[in-house]
């Protein structure tokens, strides 16, 4: 199991850090540590499964790729904001926004480890191993307990707090998770993991797109 990272190996970013592509930055974030404050308290996972998209008119895989809607408008905007959607009329997913204003780039957030607020994810999902409380989108938005409606949110600012590695993890590469075949989106390698750590979820490939 990877050694939890200390204190001195984690920072906080700037505003620019996340200014970059999405397939640069992914890998960036794996190690990183998430936190978010909910009235009940808070939770933190450290991030280490991520998939990267690109913009609008490039990746069929995005869901900016045919153009601004209001529930992607996020996505263009400036990199270091939350974009999150309703997927399966029952899940919220979270994504980094990365690159410039105008770029429609996002990192979906796919799998971690609880690494503070224990207690609370576990009473959010009950029937939950320790191992699967955030391993998959779905539930590691639901183990923060983040909420759609923080869509657009500051991820530099409170309730918000990320810090991220110096030293960049050792990671592997692979195809995107339930990815169509559209354009040939479907055998990207833009996503990215930390070979054996525990937070990594099952891959499958899915006739759906992100």
């Amino acid at each position: 199991m990877p050694r939890p990272a200390s204190h001195a190996e984690l920072v906080r970013p700037d505003r620019a850090w996340f200014r970059r592509d999405p397939v640069e930055l992914a890998p960036l974030l794996l190690g990183a540590v998430l936190a978010y404050d909910a009235e009940e308290g808070r939770v933190a996972v450290r991030l280490s499964e991520v998939e990267a998209y690109r913009g609008v008119g490039v990746d069929p895989g995005s869901h900016s790729f045919r153009g601004r809607t209001a529930r992607n408008a996020v996505m263009f905007g400036d990199g270091g904001h939350l974009y999150a959607y309703f997927t399966y009329g029952m899940h919220v997913c979270l994504n980094v926004v990365s690159g410039v204003p105008g770029t429609s780039a996002g990192i979906l957030l796919r799998g971690g480890t609880v690494v503070d607020g224990l207690d609370l994810a576990r009473s959010r999902r009950p029937r939950s191993t320790d191992r699967d409380l955030a391993r998959g989108p779905a539930r590691l938005a639901q183990a923060l307990g983040v909420p759609l409606a923080a869509n657009g949110a500051d991820l530099l600012a409170s309730p918000f707090s990320l810090e991220v590695r110096v030293a960049p993890l050792a990671h592997a590469t692979g195809p995107r998770t339930g990815i169509s075949g559209a354009g040939g989106a479907a055998s990207y390698p833009w996503r990215f993991w930390v070979p054996g750590d525990p937070g990594v979820s099952v891959y499958r490939r899915h006739p759906k797109s992100h």
